[in-house]
């Protein structure tokens, strides 16, 4: 069974910096680790994903190289850093974790993220102008 943890979430201005964090518990393997968000109204998105064996790291092209997406020392770890946020990032950001290998369209496409098991309960994120 997986547990999977957000934090870091809040209120922020536009052009501010925020990372998130998400902690992956789990007896076996992890091998796939993302982040999605979800806007009111609007379907969940992909964000940014991570393979952590290789540190592969993949990412939705619509973020304009404003996110990254690393891990931390501790295992099962993944930190999402944001910057330049505008009010468009206001989401719920969820974190996801699996076994399988990251895809190359993990976090691309409409249902972007169907395929992870393990989510977390998300983090608000919201951005004001």
């Amino acid at each position: 069974q997986v547990q999977v943890a957000e934090s870091g979430g809040g209120p922020v201005q536009a052009g501010d910096s925020l990372r998130l964090s998400c902690v992956a518990s789990l007896v076996g393997n992890i091998n796939c680790m993302g982040w999605f968000r979800q806007a009111p109204g609007k379907e969940r998105e992909g964000v940014a994903a991570i393979d952590t064996q290789n540190g592969d790291t993949f990412y939705s092209r619509s973020l304009e190289g404003r996110f990254t997406i690393s891990q931390g020392n501790r295992a099962h770890t993944v930190f999402l850093q944001m910057s330049n946020l505008k009010p468009d990032d206001t989401a719920v950001y969820y974190c996801a974790a699996d076994d399988f290998r990251c895809p190359p369209t993990v976090v691309e496409g409409r249902g972007a993220g169907v395929i992870f098991r393990n989510w977390g309960q998300g983090a608000q994120v919201t951005v004001s102008s």
